[in-house]
């Protein structure tokens, strides 16, 4: 019977080694796991950032073309003026012999 019992202690030793190493393998999966998920929900957050800051950058190119267009109105509107006040100072001087 002793050696029955010695057998048996044997084999349950073993039986816990193999579930300790077990257990020590599924705590490094989880963790794995866990370490996937938080870099995985860091990329979302990124993306979502990365979605806000287009949103904001093409807010801000649309209002810049349309200052920009603005200007090119505004200079169009000047350099007519300008050739408009040349022309009108050119013929007051022809006719007064300038």
């Amino acid at each position: 019977m002793a050696e029955t019992d010695c057998v048996e202690k044997t084999s349950l030793a073993d039986a816990v080694k193999r579930l300790e190493a077990a257990v020590g393998h599924l705590e490094t999966a989880v963790q794995r796991r866990m370490d996937a998920d938080r870099s995985l929900n860091s990329l979302q957050d990124d993306l979502q950032r990365l979605g806000e800051d287009r949103s904001q950058l093409a807010a801000s190119l649309d209002e810049s073309e349309a200052r920009a267009s603005r200007l090119e109105e505004a200079n169009k509107d000047v350099s007519r003026r300008l050739v408009s006040a040349m022309e009108t100072i050119r013929s007051v001087l022809d006719a007064h012999g300038g």
